[in-house]
């Protein structure tokens, strides 16, 4: 049996299983795009990420949703029976292919991003805090201070942040997005609007 026979033998074994593809979508129709495809009956992955900005005008904080990979997403499908169908579902642009075909996307790759998905719903990003990471608080009184995150208060967006420095040495319990890492200068402590402190 020649070399190329066995390829064919195994992009036919491929075709004719439900595997997971890369779907490109129409500009801000990921949403879209996958609604559609399982209306279809096609099983989609649609991955998101939540970021916190703080706004250093009317020093309030807001949360925003979008896509951890903006204009694809993921859908499960036979390609021999559905690749037409999802070629020209509403919201899709097309099947990411190579060469004469859709290329599968491992399902290796789709089980560690989904094993990214916070119980939230939302895949973790650099917003998110360990205890013991360093911290510098980017904006507000605090600004420039560096401390170390002690515990993340889950049912809200703030931690408890032990602040390090030479003369003050303290809890504070702040807003996510008036932290960043890594930590990188010192400056001395005032009061902050947002924040709650205590030694």
């Amino acid at each position: 049996m020649s070399v190329n026979h066995v390829n064919e033998l195994s992009s036919t074994t491929a075709i004719n299983k439900p595997l997971w593809y890369a779907v490109y979508t129409n500009a801000k129709e990921e949403d879209r795009a996958g609604n559609n495809l399982q209306a279809w009956g096609v099983k989609t992955f649609v991955p998101r990420i939540r970021e916190l900005r703080f706004n250093e005008y009317s020093r309030k904080q807001s949360s925003f949703l979008k896509h951890l990979f903006p204009r694809y997403i993921f859908a499960w499908f036979d390609a021999g029976s559905f690749l037409h169908k999802v070629n020209f579902t509403r919201g899709v642009c097309k099947v990411v292919s190579f060469g004469n075909g859709p290329s599968p996307v491992d399902d290796i790759l789709i089980d560690t991003i989904k094993s990214q998905i916070s119980s939230e719903g939302f895949a973790r990003s650099d917003n998110d805090f360990n205890c013991g990471d360093s911290v510098t608080i980017k904006a507000g009184a605090f600004e420039k201070l560096q401390g170390t995150v002690e515990r993340d208060l889950m049912d809200c967006d703030r931690l408890v942040i032990l602040l390090s420095s030479v003369s003050y040495q303290g809890r504070l319990i702040i807003e996510k997005a008036l932290v960043r890492k890594p930590a990188r200068s010192h400056v001395s402590v005032n009061a902050s609007p947002g924040a709650t402190a205590w030694v």
